[in-house]
């Protein structure tokens, strides 16, 4: 398995888009549907509109006990109850990426809690974090939330702990794309 994954926004995919909203900078066109493809995409394919390419990396900002406690209760994506989905991509700014590793460390973890306000919502929001800044994308991550709908509620209140923290200054640009999993006994 290829730790590369595309995001291509057109009318293919098992997602079905609700919503494409800027949260902050430039929106992404609306499109109909997302296909998420577990491998780099060479060419934009017919009837798409974006693709966005990325990768799973390292943990880059977590400390050992904070893992060890995250790989307990982070669910697994792909459950059959999680058939509502949010994909977020962000680009921080120069500011963010000129401060040293420990310095970006202290605003993610210390200041914003970033972890600790992630861990309140599990297991009923599952995430995976994706990088793209190292592959020249025009964003620098992709967060990728996949939950059943009851825990709807619960994600926006995530969202709104999020961007109201101390991290969400050096953010520039954000997407929020709102979808919905196709019940795959009506295909």
């Amino acid at each position: 398995m290829s730790n590369r994954y595309s995001f291509i926004g057109g009318k293919q995919g098992l997602w079905r888009v609700v919503e494409v909203r800027s949260v902050s900078g430039p929106s992404l066109e609306l499109v109909e549907r997302v296909n998420v493809v577990n491998d780099a995409i060479a060419k934009l394919p017919l009837d798409s509109a974006w693709v966005i390419q990325s990768f799973t990396s390292n943990i880059r900002y977590a400390m050992h006990d904070e893992v060890k406690v995250l790989q307990a209760v982070q669910p697994v994506l792909n459950r059959s109850e999680a058939v509502s989905a949010v994909l977020i991509p962000i680009k921080k700014s120069a500011q963010w990426w000129e401060m040293a590793q420990d310095e970006r460390r202290a605003i993610f973890e210390e200041e914003s809690h970033h972890t600790a306000v992630g861990l309140e919502y599990l297991p009923g929001v599952a995430r995976r974090l994706l990088h793209c800044r190292d592959l020249g994308e025009q964003f620098d991550f992709l967060t990728w939330f996949e939950f059943a709908p009851e825990h709807t509620e619960a994600f926006d209140e995530l969202l709104v702990r999020m961007r109201a923290s101390k991290e969400w200054d050096y953010v520039e640009r954000e997407v929020e794309v709102r979808l919905e999993r196709d019940d795959i006994s009506r295909t």
